[in-house]
């Protein structure tokens, strides 16, 4: 009997593309189903310490929602290096202005916070509305 624990490698790995439509869905529920799909935890594959995940186009995510106040109370910061340089956002306006830079941060920060995660999040493509320039690839529709 062979105890070893298969482990994939790197020439072996199928890399797909799948498209998530955010219309009329939770940010935070879109979010980790797109970083469970550039992980690649819903493949019998998955191995923690590499790469396996597949591509992510996810569409429409102007008309994500977000549950409760959080339009109001949620805030994005972020600091320029500079003293006094604390910019601030807030959920509403960073919806108005860019709701692909929301939509990012969100799935950003559900990746692991290292090299690993950079080369996932690589993977991802974000858009506001329905048009996308990724037809070549025949991406399949993810259903959440």
């Amino acid at each position: 009997m062979n105890n070893t624990t298969y482990s994939i490698k790197k020439d072996e790995i199928q890399r797909k593309w799948y498209i998530i439509d955010a219309t009329g869905k939770p940010l935070g529920r879109v979010a980790s189903e797109a970083a469970k799909l550039l992980r690649g935890k819903h493949k019998p594959t998955y191995t923690p310490n590499m790469d396996v995940g597949d591509h992510v186009i996810i569409l429409n995510c102007s008309k994500a929602v977000f549950t409760g106040h959080k339009l109001d109370q949620k805030i994005y910061r972020h600091h320029s290096g500079y003293i006094g340089g604390m910019k601030e956002v807030t959920a509403r306006n960073m919806m108005d202005k860019n709701p692909e830079k929301a939509m990012m941060l969100a799935v950003k920060g559900m990746l692991p916070h290292n090299s690993l995660g950079s080369q996932m999040l690589k993977k991802l493509r974000v858009y506001a509305n329905d048009t996308h320039e990724n037809m070549a690839q025949k991406p399949e529709k993810w259903e959440m």
